[in-house]
């Protein structure tokens, strides 16, 4: 690869980390080649993007990004995919799971992942980071939250409603 491939290949990389907040490092050595095809194609079918890049190229994309991305460049060795996630957090951590139950493999494992401008480093964050809600559930939990109280109201007072309104017109005449 020549010194401006490689340099296209950077701004390339440079435009999809800025372009997907959430993106994560994989090692999926010891892969065979019918593994890894699998898990290309649940990624392809889950909407995420796979690609494997050179160490140092991913690491001078990182550089070149706003975001402090410093406490990946650790795991930057051996054999390295990037899994890119434009909406969803927690998308590729399902991924891998999904992949891990279906193969009953342990691979790829979890290097390092970034949700926003958060990093997560080692393959002890899989499970949490597969957990996580998507920005869409937290908001849907909290509007089912906040209509909670209200509906609770309204339910009790149509519920009891000839007893509130005799109670009111009772104190009303107690009043005359």
């Amino acid at each position: 690869m020549t010194r401006k491939e490689k340099g296209q290949l950077i701004e390339e990389l440079t435009g999809k980390f800025t372009e997907n907040p959430h993106f994560y490092l994989a090692d999926g050595s010891g892969m065979t080649v019918a593994e890894t095809n699998a898990f290309r194609q649940l990624v392809f079918e889950r909407g995420l993007e796979y690609k494997v890049v050179k160490n140092s190229l991913i690491q001078k994309a990182l550089e070149n990004q706003e975001e402090d991305y410093s406490a990946m460049f650790g795991s930057l060795k051996g054999f390295s995919g990037i899994l890119f996630s434009p909406e969803v957090g927690n998308a590729p951590a399902k991924v891998i799971k999904e992949f891990h139950k279906k193969n009953d493999t342990e691979k790829p494992l979890l290097k390092a992942a970034a949700i926003d401008t958060d990093v997560y480093v080692g393959a002890e964050h899989l499970t949490p980071l597969s957990e996580l809600k998507s920005k869409k559930d937290m908001l849907g939990d909290i509007v089912g939250l906040l209509q909670s109280p209200a509906k609770n109201v309204i339910s009790a007072l149509q519920s009891g409603g000839h007893t509130v309104s005799g109670l009111v017109k009772a104190l009303e005449e107690r009043a005359q």
